[in-house]
């Protein structure tokens, strides 16, 4: 007996399924970051800014809902990462229906606060897409994939750290760091 595999083709939220019609464009926002302002990081960034404002403006089933940035600002702690809590207000606010990140490593390096997000967004139906994962946060059965990729990306900025401070007080040991004085208050 030869098997029957049936396709069922997804149900857009922004279409009608009757007429095929666009009733409303999915508003798409998208967010990049980098920890640093060394070259090799800015020129990230700035591809990160033009790769993604292009991708959604040239969809034409997609409204530009914003793009959202933090030059030179770690992932480890969302409190001081301007554009990434405009980004996540917007959404809440209901300004937003997808966002765009390259990675897991650039939207959060603290697993709990990526979790967290991400569920608060899947409950308020914002998707997420995680692009070098190819992961969409809207399924829940990626929560496991998403729990360990989170945790090697925090795991990864703390080891990173460390090794920077290694190097500061090897470099200090050896007399080969010269602190300016002149910038040092009290």
């Amino acid at each position: 007996m030869k098997k029957q595999i049936e396709v069922i083709e997804p149900v857009s939220k922004f279409k009608d399924t009757l007429t095929n019609q666009i009733i409303r464009k999915k508003r798409v926002a998208a967010y990049a970051r980098v920890s640093t302002d060394e070259a090799d990081q800015i020129n990230s960034y700035q591809t990160q800014i033009k790769e993604y404002t292009k991708q959604i403006r040239n969809n034409p089933e997609w409204e530009f809902a914003g793009l959202y940035s933090d030059e030179g600002i770690s992932g480890t702690n969302m409190k001081k990462r301007a554009g990434f809590n405009k980004m996540i207000e917007a959404a809440r606010n209901g300004n937003v229906d997808l966002i765009l990140t390259k990675s897991i490593s650039r939207f959060a390096r603290n697993t709990v606060d990526c979790l967290t997000i991400i569920q608060e967004m899947r409950s308020i139906g914002v998707e997420i897409y995680f692009e070098k994962e190819n992961l969409y946060s809207s399924d829940s059965k990626v929560d496991f994939l998403l729990t360990i990729m989170s945790s090697i990306a925090q795991e990864e900025s703390r080891s990173i750290s460390e090794n920077i401070k290694w190097s500061i007080q090897k470099k200090f040991k050896e007399g080969k760091l010269i602190i300016n004085t002149k910038h040092f208050l009290g």
